[in-house]
């Protein structure tokens, strides 16, 4: 499962955010092949590699845990 192109928008488009960064981010994560925790942990460390401010990491972060809420439990 992945965002919809519409849900990255609603994370994009706040000011103060970086709009690539988080298309990019979250345009990548698929819920069949990534952790929530996995992701979580990537945009940390690409927080500091790239110098994200505040606000696009908080962004980023939402759109994690709204996608990752949707899915199923896989016990």
């Amino acid at each position: 499962m992945r965002l919809t192109h519409e849900e990255i928008e609603k994370y994009a488009s706040p000011k103060g955010v970086k709009r690539i960064a988080v298309e990019n981010f979250l345009g990548t994560i698929d819920t069949e092949h990534d952790s929530a925790a996995g992701c979580l942990w990537n945009c940390s460390m690409d927080a500091g590699l790239y110098r994200w401010n505040r606000a696009t990491v908080m962004a980023i972060e939402a759109g994690i845990q709204a996608l990752f809420q949707k899915v199923p439990s896989r016990r």
